[in-house]
């Protein structure tokens, strides 16, 4: 085996909730993977433009997995999208609105611009932290393009919630994605990595990854060397070997090694 792509989380994995800029450190390991001929990949339910703006200093020696996979850039060009059906996107999204007891706000992701119903609780506020292109809008059908992500942001927090979503629209892959937000998608991070992999000839056994939260599974899974955050919930350091409380000290090991 030998690692020719290194993908990982966002939030709650490389840029702890509540920060807003990464660490220097991550920047120059990416620097030094990219001159060794690793592809470092942010894989993320971020879009294009906040991860681009996120990895600016290094955005050329990477490849984004943006949308919770539902779209991949390189070189500043998508090169795969997974949308999901319309009709189903619009379903889910209104089920999201209808049924968080006026609590949920919903984020309809395009190619590179997110749709938002909201309420006034803290959707808007975090999308502009995060640098997201934004349309506020007030019903699924004013989305003018292919729909590739349906969340809903729920500002007391996913836990009341959970079952009332998850289970009902795992057809579309729904899932927690962080304390405040529930995710659907015909993709997912598994989906994008294999899409990764197969454009640019990368066999899944020589790609490590690094996640925190269920969203990550489908990558984590796949990949020949998966890690999980210290902070991850229980199920989820038990099923995984690897653990690490920063995926830098494990670039920084790795660094060292290779």
């Amino acid at each position: 085996m030998s690692i020719r792509l290194i993908c990982s989380d966002i939030d709650g994995t490389l840029l702890q909730y509540g920060k807003k800029e990464l660490e220097d450190e991550i920047f120059e390991q990416i620097r030094e993977l990219h001159r060794r001929g690793i592809l470092f990949c942010p894989a993320s339910g971020r879009q294009y433009t906040s991860l681009r703006k996120l990895f600016a200093p290094v955005a050329d020696c990477c490849v984004f997995l943006c949308e919770n996979g539902g779209v991949i850039y390189k070189d500043e060009q998508c090169i795969a999208k997974n949308p999901m059906p319309r009709a189903l996107a619009e379903e889910i999204a209104n089920d999201l609105w209808t049924r968080s007891d006026g609590q949920g706000e919903v984020m309809l992701s395009g190619q590179n611009t997110a749709y938002l119903m909201e309420r006034g609780m803290g959707m808007l506020q975090r999308i502009q932290f995060i640098g997201n292109n934004y349309q506020i809008i007030h019903a699924p059908s004013e989305v003018p393009e292919e729909i590739t992500k349906v969340s809903v942001y729920l500002h007391e927090g996913v836990e009341s919630y959970t079952e009332r979503f998850v289970p009902r629209w795992k057809e579309a892959n729904c899932a927690v994605a962080g304390p405040y937000w529930i995710d659907t998608t015909f993709a997912n991070k598994g989906i994008g990595v294999r899409s990764i992999c197969k454009t640019l000839d990368i066999d899944l056994a020589d790609v490590m990854a690094f996640g925190d939260n269920y969203n990550d599974v489908s990558m984590l899974d796949i990949v020949g060397v998966p890690y999980i955050m210290d902070g991850a919930a229980a199920p989820l350091r038990e099923k995984y070997p690897n653990h690490t409380p920063r995926p830098e000290d494990v670039l920084r090991e790795f660094l060292k090694q290779a």
